[in-house]
């Protein structure tokens, strides 16, 4: 089972929706689509269920041009973030009804809509009708609707993203095994970097309708290939200044750190450098650790881990530390880093060489 997009757009008037994109998707295990609000997720969607044509490309489904084919023709399964049921109908008729419409044997018909509801829990609720059933049964009715049909595809747009915090954790860490194993190419977008990760798989980051990089979700959060994959993979906001490499060192304003391995063969000019947050913390973790100090603007406690936005000249910082630490706003501290955590960005925003750092 295979599923691509080849030189696919989307021009909507004088928009240009999604740009010039190929990408291959993978056929185990998921493949989530993860963006903002309007990065152009949706869409993709719709030109992949066929609800959309693209501007120009081919989606090849299984080798088949499927560009311009209905979307009922093509084995594929959507489920939105909104709980799309048949308020009339049992929970039994609304798993079976994609079945009915394809005149499945009765027998079958039985078979898999019991297996199904057994999968995801509903088996009690059957004889239910959705206004009856809690939104997390809602959403698992749409679920097992899809899955019932065995497609080939299973394009998912969000969907868990109208449950509440309890509801999506457990939808989220039982999706993957209900899913796996069951030979079809599964498609999930959502706008939360943690859910991708979460999920695992590969991962396609897009922003404002390009695709940014393309790859397993780990090696991306690992190694983003441009500034932007960096930014996204980060919550609180990435780190980032301006910085110059002369000789064997990075500076940054006062700060001055040697650098090591293949960045030595960095011709000197200006760069990018970006540091997550949690790679900064208010304890040396090691006596290669740069220092820094800095006036702490806020304070956030969470849960087990403490918050500090704090100036560094005239940016704003952010260390995300273990443990409980008292910060008074308004007073400076002293903050550590790792320059082995470090990105270094072309001003561009292009990786200066792949792999550098383990984020």
């Amino acid at each position: 089972m295979s599923l691509e997009l080849k030189n696919v757009t989307k021009v909507v008037g004088v928009e240009t929706h999604i740009y010039q994109t190929t990408i291959k998707f993978k056929p185990s295990g998921f493949n989530v689509l993860l963006g903002a609000t309007n990065a152009g997720k949706s869409t993709l969607i719709k030109l992949l269920a066929g609800f959309e044509k693209p501007t120009s490309g081919q989606v090849i489904f299984d080798g088949n041009d499927v560009t311009g084919i209905n979307p009922q023709k093509r084995n594929i399964s959507l489920v939105h973030q909104f709980f799309i049921n048949y308020p009339h109908m049992t929970v039994y008729d609304n798993i079976a009804s994609p079945l009915r419409v394809a005149r499945i044997a009765q027998s079958e018909i039985h078979k898999r809509v019991h297996e199904t509801a057994e999968l995801l829990q509903l088996e009690k609720f059957l004889e239910r009708r959705p206004p009856e059933l809690s939104g997390g049964q809602q959403q698992r009715t749409a679920l097992a609707r899809a899955i019932v049909k065995q497609s080939k595809v299973i394009l998912l747009d969000e969907p868990l993203a109208n449950l509440d915090y309890k509801l999506r954790e457990e939808l989220r860490e039982q999706l993957p095994n209900i899913l796996e194993q069951r030979g079809t190419v599964v498609i999930y977008a959502t706008t939360e970097p943690t859910e991708a990760l979460l999920l695992g798989g590969s991962t396609a980051l897009l922003h404002e309708g390009r695709v940014v990089q393309f790859g397993p979700t780990s090696k991306i959060y690992h190694a983003p290939n441009n500034l932007i994959a960096s930014r996204v993979f980060s919550d609180p906001p990435i780190n980032f200044a301006l910085v110059s490499k002369c000789g064997d060192y990075i500076q940054l304003d006062d700060l001055v750190w040697p650098i090591t391995g293949s960045l030595n063969s960095l011709k000197d000019d200006r760069y990018i450098v970006a540091i997550r947050p949690h790679h900064i913390t208010p304890n040396r973790m090691a006596e290669f650790c740069v220092s820094l100090k800095g006036k702490v603007q806020i304070t956030e406690l969470s849960g087990s881990e403490s918050i500090a936005h704090f100036t560094l000249g005239d940016r704003s910082w952010v260390s995300q530390a273990p443990g409980i630490h008292q910060y008074s706003v308004g007073e400076e501290y002293e903050f550590f880093f790792d320059p082995e955590q470090c990105f270094y960005f072309h001003e561009s925003g292009s990786h200066v060489i792949e792999e550098v750092a383990d984020g």
